[in-house]
């Protein structure tokens, strides 16, 4: 009895212990993709900071998650009212859903219906991630090209019109991206220096964007979005600064502008799978 008691004792805890392992297991089958999303930010974005990129490994950890979302992992469906097209003099409404923010980085959803456009805007000292997730959209983005120009140089208008009224404050960017994509597609990711860290965003359908920003925007701390307009480079001359005519289409002017008195973008309440928010 006692050797049949030990043995029956030993089968009782190997099969508690099997079956903490299949409830284990069954837990980490059943992690919602956010929740992976969450925790891989959580630990990509644990030693960063502004202007501290993420390794080249912990990048392609985090693009590999985004690339295969969509908007079912994320509550969204296409006949949400949010992606409708509504008849308005004024630019149509966006709406963004907030999922998760912290110092370290943030976590959202665009939702854009037809000819909406997020404007031209920086990400100071950020890397971001950027994931379509249906739809279609055109993405315009600069990066800074400052090192091209003489020191102390001032650019000379060669038009007359003159929309905006005031030249000063002109800087020169290249053009990084210019192109149309469509979901399903790839992460875009900008860095702080690079990548096309100013982007404009314009829905060619109706289309919903995953946006992680490590760090986030804080205007306290000097990261405070700035708006753009952009001018051709031809509307403009330095002396000194020669570009042949076949690459002045990758260049362009930008000067800061506030924030467009027509762009509205409201938020709304997540209703996809939940966060568990870990320590």
């Amino acid at each position: 009895m006692g050797i049949e008691k030990n043995v029956s004792d030993r089968k009782d805890k190997r099969e508690y212990s099997n079956s903490k392992k299949r409830r284990r297991s069954r837990r980490r089958r059943e992690v919602s993709k956010v929740q992976k999303l969450y925790e891989t930010c959580k630990q990509v974005f644990a030693n960063c900071g502004p202007g501290v990129v993420p390794s080249p490994q912990n990048v392609e950890r985090l693009k590999a998650v985004l690339d295969n979302m969509t908007e079912a992992d994320v509550g969204l469906t296409t006949n949400m009212p949010y992606f409708k097209s509504t008849v308005s003099e004024r630019p149509p409404k966006i709406m963004y859903l907030h999922l998760h923010e912290c110092d370290k980085f943030s976590i959202g959803i665009f939702c854009l219906p037809p000819s909406a456009v997020i404007p031209l805007h920086n990400h100071p000292g950020m890397t971001v991630f950027s994931k379509l997730l249906f739809g279609k959209m055109h993405i315009k983005s600069y990066d800074w090209a400052d090192n091209l120009l003489p020191d102390q140089s001032t650019p000379n208008a060669n038009i007359s019109d003159n929309d905006v009224g005031d030249w000063t404050g002109l800087r020169l960017a290249k053009l990084k991206v210019n192109s149309e994509f469509r979901a399903p597609c790839k992460t875009s990711i900008l860095y702080p220096a690079d990548g096309g860290n100013m982007h404009c965003f314009t829905a060619r359908t109706a289309c919903a964007v995953l946006d992680v920003l490590g760090p986030p925007y804080c205007d306290p701390k000097g990261r405070h979005c700035q708006y753009y307009y952009d001018f051709p480079f031809p509307n403009f001359s330095v002396d000194g600064l020669s570009v042949p005519e076949e690459q002045q289409n990758e260049y362009a002017w930008l000067k800061e502008r506030e924030k467009p008195e027509d762009l509205t973008v409201d938020g709304a309440l997540y209703s996809g799978p939940d966060l568990i928010l870990v320590k």
